[in-house]
């Protein structure tokens, strides 16, 4: 298992795995498919010195990654606080790998100067909900009633933790 910074080469594989959750319909809030073309833009404003994303690797195949990036970017003041996110290929869940990058991810917080994490989910998305909860990050907002999936509605779950 190797976690490492994505490259622009791991575009594809980390759309592939989003698209997953997307078509699974509860476990993101979207809701089609995205193409690779469509994610350039929040790829590039991505670094491995200030907002990286992460990629774990299985017999060298992507199976999974990790990004933090920016709350309401622009905002000085929220500079030292940053939005995790996670995915792990449905192929490979119940495995570790998604505790191995929040782990991963949460070390190198210090090197990058974040002081806080938020990581914005699903409030049915119960798995991530336990896994973040095994971290410390607890509920710090709710959104009632906000996403609307194919087949229910609920809530938009903020959950934080400073370290």
């Amino acid at each position: 298992m190797t976690i490492r910074f994505a490259t622009q080469e791991d575009l594809p594989r980390i759309v592939a795995i989003l698209n997953q959750a997307a078509r699974a319909g509860n476990a993101t809030a979207f809701q089609k498919e995205l193409q690779v073309e469509e994610r350039l833009t929040w790829f590039a404003k991505h670094h491995s010195d200030s907002y990286p994303i992460y990629v774990l690797e299985l017999d060298d195949k992507v199976v999974a990654w990790a990004s933090l990036s920016p709350y309401r970017g622009g905002r000085k003041a929220l500079r030292k606080l940053a939005e995790i996110s996670y995915y792990v290929d449905y192929a490979y869940h119940r495995q570790g790998i998604a505790k191995r990058l929040i782990e991963h991810a949460i070390a190198d917080c210090e090197r990058l100067g974040f002081q806080h994490l938020v990581a914005l989910l699903l409030e049915i998305n119960r798995p991530s909900v336990r896994l973040l909860e095994q971290f410390g990050f607890e509920q710090w907002g709710l959104l009632p009633n906000v996403a609307e999936l194919k087949s229910s509605i609920c809530g938009h779950l903020i959950c934080g933790k400073s370290l």
